[in-house]
């Protein structure tokens, strides 16, 4: 039976692809955390990049060409700060099919320089090429200004989780356009464009974070990268999470779970950490506690309430 992209799956084929690159002496970090770390004469640099194509992860009916460059942006620059980093550049990929408005493409970079200049970011170059669909990928470049990287590997028995920023306001616009409607507005402008709370993955660092991750998959999910790199397991309470207004409203007009909405929905790129208790910074909010794994729970598990999550925990490419 031939294996395919469905069969292998997205990180089962990450996993395949990582482990025959090359990994030279300049490379600190490599593939597996939110961003790739490289020695350089005058410090170490972060690096991350991510794909957006059409079809896939944007529409034209529901999104602007400002707003994925907005969204384009955000992904990448989220990735960053979740290393402690701070974002210093961005270089952009963009392919589009011959007959696309050029406004479109000049819109669209609009929107990327937008969001850069929040972090005082340049774009400093990148490729374009013609393509059937429209597809731009984002290339982030950060630096630790001397600090070491904050790791998906770091979180330790007795830690406590801790969020920056919103969960599952994107996902619930989804559901919302996926119904082909417009509102609430506030939760489908979050589809449309995330708000990442940027200066927090710096702040989380000098805290001292021992782990952290962005949000994109959905929170059970990349806290999950975690407890398998970290060797632990990671219960969440469900109590401690925020279920604003709009988020119920839009679960009761879907017949959703809006509790659903903050465990799995990804896209919003808030930030999610683990501390020694006496070091969560204010602004953050403690969602859950680290343990060691067990043989009723192994290491690498995400709990809610103490019980295995059922049903699924995120997003993942080619997934059957």
């Amino acid at each position: 039976m031939t294996e395919t992209l469905g069969s292998t799956g997205e990180f089962g084929l990450i996993e395949a692809v990582t482990r025959s690159l090359p990994r030279g002496e300049d490379v600190l970090v490599g593939p597996g955390d939110d961003a790739a770390v490289l020695a350089v004469p005058d410090g170490r640099m972060v690096i991350t990049t991510d794909l957006l194509v059409e079809g896939r992860h944007f529409r034209q009916d529901w999104s602007s060409a400002y707003d994925v460059g907005r969204k384009a942006a955000a992904q990448n620059l989220a990735d960053i700060v979740a290393m402690g980093a701070r974002p210093t550049a961005l270089v952009v990929g963009f392919g589009g099919p011959a007959d696309l408005p050029t406004a479109w493409a000049l819109e669209l970079n609009q929107g990327l320089a937008d969001e850069a200049e929040l972090l005082d970011v340049s774009i400093v170059g990148g490729d374009t090429v013609q393509s059937d669909k429209i597809v731009v990928s984002v290339t982030a470049f950060g630096s630790l200004d001397g600090r070491s990287p904050v790791l998906r590997s770091g979180a330790r028995p007795g830690d406590e989780v801790a969020v920056a920023g919103r969960l599952g306001w994107a996902e619930a616009g989804y559901a919302v356009l996926n119904r082909g409607f417009r509102s609430p507005r506030t939760v489908v402008d979050a589809h449309r464009r995330p708000q990442p709370p940027y200066a927090e993955g710096p702040r989380a660092a000098l805290a001292g974070a021992s782990s952290m991750c962005d949000v994109s998959d959905g929170l059970i999910a990349d806290l999950g990268h975690i407890a398998v790199a970290s060797e632990v397991v990671i219960d969440i309470r469900s109590q401690a999470l925020a279920i604003p207004e709009p988020l119920q409203a839009v679960a009761a007009a879907t017949g959703a779970d809006a509790l659903t909405f903050v465990l799995t929905g990804g896209e919003d790129h808030a930030l999610v950490a683990t501390f020694e208790p006496a070091d969560v910074p204010d602004g953050w909010t403690v969602i859950g506690s680290v343990a060691e794994g067990n043989e009723s729970l192994p290491a690498g598990t995400v709990t809610v309430d103490g019980a295995t999550y059922t049903g699924a925990t995120g997003h993942a490419h080619f997934r059957s």
